[in-house]
């Protein structure tokens, strides 16, 4: 009889406790559930499944040196997964499935569904906290609500990391795995359907750990400043490797915490204020948690359904094709579309272009980025998309709209990042190349703007302003 993990997107062996715990007792069996018709339906970005593939071929020599044998189940859609599950148990003798709890409502439902089955046939499903740095809904309001503005959270959530400080879960000892136990071929059962960013995004513990290292050693000091502009290389570029649980985020506090000789308020500006994007990424797991309707398309103000968002297919598609006219809304699509990865400023530019001067609903540039992203988790994305929109959590007040021009020009002063995604306007100079002329455009082959800034922002704050019962403090 044998325990088996069930990873999900916590593909690691260090402070990955389900691992720990179903490798306590002796080897044990791992297992992968490829869901292609599922991951369709959650827009899970084809670069991003890549990424994980490409991180289960690295995991399975490793999880053999510690007596675990990776097996995949392939399962269509997540309903099948709970028979699934007992058929696999009995055929392999296992009594208990270790797994790191998932937030969105489809998880949930899925665990609930194989927590039930798998009782009636004698095995334990037993869940386990991996993917955040506190338990998601351990922290509460003064009167036991969930938190909504992020500020009141952060000062929780450090009052909690100082009171009980975290504690990563050591990688289980090497051990053998009986010789009969076969590890399957990934690469056989789950091949390759898109060519991979693998110089661009490497799965291997060396190198991530020392993308982190890099990070907090050299340019982590500016972090503060230098996060905004894009043209920059500025931030960690470790988000493709928390989406996916490569690294957990108790790895980076803790790293950076040991930068900052064990300081988690005060200190360096800079570690500081990635700390604060830390407990940013914590806080929209916790609303995910507490908030099941932001798995299901809903805003989390209620009174933002009212918004009359415009039907324009065209500004869609000028926008996800990356000829909005206006070059760092188009550059930064263009870096999404080639690397996966979009900068996050221009990530909150975007999107508010999108919902504000396009007057789009957030939904379908929330479903565009996780179809392209890496680094797509459905809480931060889904966060960050609501903020923008003004529809969600401490988002930006409705009449607060980002003037991308105004953006690119404080931003990207000398347009470095335009001309590295935009090389045909490379030509224009530090001024004109974040607003060509006609002329330029006309020379340069680049489209008109699609939208006037100044006419959209007012339809924008009047959209909002019909509702009745908005918040407009």
């Amino acid at each position: 009889m044998s325990a088996c993990v069930w990873f999900r997107t916590d593909l690691r062996l260090e402070d990955q406790p389900a691992l720990a715990a179903a490798r306590r007792s002796g080897p044990a069996l791992a297992l992968f559930v490829v869901s292609p018709a599922q991951w369709a339906s959650h827009q899970d970005a084809p670069i991003k499944q890549d990424l994980w593939r490409r991180a289960l071929i690295d995991l399975q020599p490793r999880l053999a040196e510690i007596g675990v044998v990776l097996k995949i189940l392939h399962v269509q859609w997540w309903q099948d997964v709970a028979s699934a599950l007992v058929t696999f148990c009995q055929q392999n003798g296992v009594t208990e499935i270790h797994c790191n709890r998932e937030q969105g409502v489809n998880e949930r439902k899925r665990d609930r569904a194989c927590f039930t089955a798998l009782k009636t046939h004698g095995v334990e499903l037993i869940g386990h906290d991996g993917q955040t740095l506190l338990t998601p809904g351990s922290l509460k309001t003064g009167s036991g609500g969930v938190y909504r503005v992020f500020s009141p959270f952060a000062r929780a959530c450090r009052a909690r990391l100082r009171e009980q400080p975290i504690v990563r879960v050591p990688v289980p000892d090497a051990m053998r795995a009986p010789a009969d136990w076969q590890s399957d071929s990934i690469e056989a059962l789950w091949p390759e359907t898109l060519p991979s960013l693998a110089k661009t995004w490497p799965v291997d513990q060396t190198s991530i750990k020392q993308r982190l290292s890099d990070f907090l050693n050299t340019r982590i000091a500016a972090y503060e400043t230098a996060r905004n502009f894009p043209g920059q290389d500025g931030t960690s570029a470790l988000s493709p490797y928390l989406a996916a649980g490569l690294i957990s985020p108790a790895q980076c506090l803790e790293a950076a915490m040991i930068r900052n000789h064990g300081e988690l308020e005060t200190g360096q500006e800079g570690i500081r204020s990635w700390i604060n994007e830390l407990i940013w990424r914590e806080f929209y797991w916790h609303l995910l948690n507490g908030f099941p309707k932001l798995s299901m398309h809903q805003p989390l103000r209620p009174e933002t359904l009212g918004v009359q968002w415009r039907d324009a297919p065209e500004d869609f598609s000028a926008w996800a094709q990356a000829r909005t006219g206006i070059p760092i809304v188009d550059a930064a699509m263009q870096q999404m579309l080639a690397t996966g990865w979009m900068h996050n400023r221009l990530r909150m530019v975007v999107a508010m272009f999108f919902t504000k001067n396009l007057l789009l609903d957030w939904r379908l540039g929330e479903a565009f980025f996780m179809q392209h992203l890496i680094d797509g988790e459905l809480a931060a994305n889904n966060g960050g998309w609501q903020w923008s929109a003004s529809t969600g959590a401490d988002s930006a007040p409705y009449f607060r709209v980002f003037n991308p021009i105004s953006q690119s020009q404080k931003f990207d002063p000398q347009g470095d990042f335009i001309k590295q995604w935009l090389p045909n306007l490379s030509s224009l100079d530090a001024k004109s190349i974040h607003e060509p002329t006609a002329q330029q455009r006309q020379a340069l082959g680049y489209p008109a703007a699609i939208v006037d800034l100044k006419s959209s922002r007012v339809r924008a704050i009047d959209a909002f302003k019909r509702l009745s019962t908005i918040d407009t403090e």
